[in-house]
Parts: C-alpha cells; structure tokens; sequence
C-alpha cells in the first residue's frame, strides 16, 4: 500500500531555513510526479510545489518562488523540500502528495511554525 511519510518540520525563527522529507514506499516512485501542499488554521489546502516524475520540471506557488526548492531522491524514494528565508505566513502543516490512478494520497503532515 502507498504510505508517504513527512518528516522534518518545527519551530525556526522568521528568516531561517527548514528541509522537510517525505519517504514513499508501495508504488514506483520514480515513475510519478510529487508535491508538497500546505494547510494554515482555518485556510484551504494550497499547492506548493510539484516537481516531474525525474526531477527536471518544477513548479512554484508564486509566494515561495525563489525561496522554495523542491528536490527528489529516486534511490531514495524521498522527496525534500527546501525551505528558506521562512516568513510567519508560512506557517502550516505541509504533506506530501501522490496522484496515482487518479487518487490522491497524503501523509500525515509536518508542523512548521515561523515565529520569532
């Protein structure tokens, strides 16, 4: 069964930098885009970033364009996503995301929390 599992969110300091990870098992992983989406208190789910099926197309929300890097592992079944100059207003839980025959799947999601 598909399980994506998130890792490496917390609390940094307006300004800093966090690196999330996503580890992917049961299903092909290099054969299948990826995405992080995040979730603020009381807001809808938001896109984030997607990145190809072999790392070579990337796409960004506008608001964390030149801040966001999303990156894959394929040997790894691990997606990252690079997080820098964090802004209070990236405040969320952040998931990973798979679209595989048409069905979405998450996993249980990272907290980050930018406060000083």
């Amino acid at each position: 069964q598909v399980q994506l599992v998130e890792s490496g969110g917390g609390l940094v300091q307006p300004g800093g930098s966090l690196r999330l990870s996503c580890a992917a098992s049961g299903f092909t992983f290099s054969s299948y885009a990826m995405s992080w989406y995040r979730q603020a208190p009381g807001k809808e789910r938001e896109l984030v970033a997607t990145i190809s099926s072999t790392g070579g197309v990337t796409t960004y929300v506008d608001s964390v364009k030149g801040r966001f890097t999303i990156s894959r592992d394929n040997a790894k079944n691990t997606v990252y996503l690079q997080m820098n100059s964090l802004k209070p207003e990236d405040t969320a839980m952040y998931y990973c995301n798979l679209v595989r025959l048409g069905l979405p799947y998450w996993g249980q999601g990272t907290q980050v929390t930018v406060s000083s």
